[in-house]
């Protein structure tokens, strides 16, 4: 019986490399989600920046409480006994700040021999008192000024609504606009990372096939793939915290005012994340790739 024996000159002229199964291009991978992630990093930071700086405004909204004059030591500490049990009152240990009028008088002594003219120090001793950031709406704050002006000793309660107003209307449209636009830069690396790694999974499709020709298992042809997908997305969220960190230590001796905006808990938690969602976005993208080529025929391979 005659054997008939088949050669392909094409891999006679050069030896064809070994395809390992769930191997492709690691540089080409790792430096495109690097990027993608240092994008979403960056971002992230300025959606830090811009919630502590709020917080910073806000944690300096205050209501000046007048009291009634000749009012004694202990009217005074009474009257402020009284302001500490309120529970719109901040937390912070100088929530409430006592300024004297001798001390009201010192302070603004630049306005001339106003005392030739009054005859007296028209100012009245006050409480400075810090509001909690849950109570900065102006329906909050006019209860507020009520509720205090009926504290007895207590002649008039102040805020700065035209500020107020501006701070609440002004961060409602930022905190839109940051999340808006964090959603799309979201959705675009995705899809970045997703296209990137179908690309790299191209040349890996015959190898598919022929595994599954052999009777493998999708879960035993998936594996090898999904493990260093999450391999590449881990290190290049290494990558993109390390960028990130290496550009905020720069970023904060050149500009003092980012360092007063920095937030550890949040700044790690961001670190954190790009790691995960890395891992995350690379597994998902190359689990989606894997199935597609699994459904398709061989004429739609080629």
């Amino acid at each position: 019986m005659r054997s008939i024996i088949y050669y392909n000159f094409a891999d006679m002229e050069r030896p064809s490399r070994k395809k390992k199964l769930g191997g492709y291009p690691a540089t080409g991978v790792v430096i495109s989600t690097t990027l993608a992630l240092f994008v979403i990093g960056l971002f992230g930071l300025i959606l830090i920046y811009s919630d502590r700086f709020e917080r910073i405004v806000r944690e300096n909204v205050t209501v000046k409480v007048y009291t009634r004059s000749s009012l004694s030591e202990t009217q005074l500490k009474q009257v402020e006994q009284s302001l500490a049990t309120k529970e719109f009152v901040s937390d912070a240990e100088d929530a409430i700040v006592f300024v004297s009028r001798e001390q009201a008088e010192q302070n603004l002594g630049h306005l001339g021999e106003y005392k030739e003219v009054l005859g007296d120090n028209p100012f009245k001793d006050m409480f400075e008192v810090k509001i909690a950031p849950a109570y900065h709406d102006t329906s909050s704050l006019s209860k507020i000024k009520v509720e205090l002006e009926n504290v007895s000793g207590v002649f008039d309660a102040v805020y700065e609504k035209d500020l107020l107003d501006d701070i609440n209307t002004n961060f409602t449209k930022v905190s839109i606009l940051l999340i808006g636009l964090d959603a799309i830069l979201l959705l675009t690396v995705i899809l970045l990372i997703n296209n990137t790694l179908r690309l790299a999974l191209f040349s890996q499709r015959f190898l598919i096939r022929s595994m599954q020709l052999v009777g493998a298992k999708k879960w035993f042809i998936q594996r090898p793939f999904l493990f260093r997908a999450g391999l590449y997305g881990i290190l290049a969220g290494i990558f993109a915290a390390g960028l990130i960190f290496f550009l905020t230590r720069y970023a904060y001796g050149k500009i003092e005012m980012l360092e007063k905006l920095h937030d550890q808990r949040m700044y790690m938690m961001l670190l954190s994340s790009l790691l995960v969602i890395g891992a995350l976005i690379a597994v998902a993208s190359t689990y989606i790739a894997i199935r597609r080529y699994l459904k398709m025929s061989l004429d739609e391979l080629y």
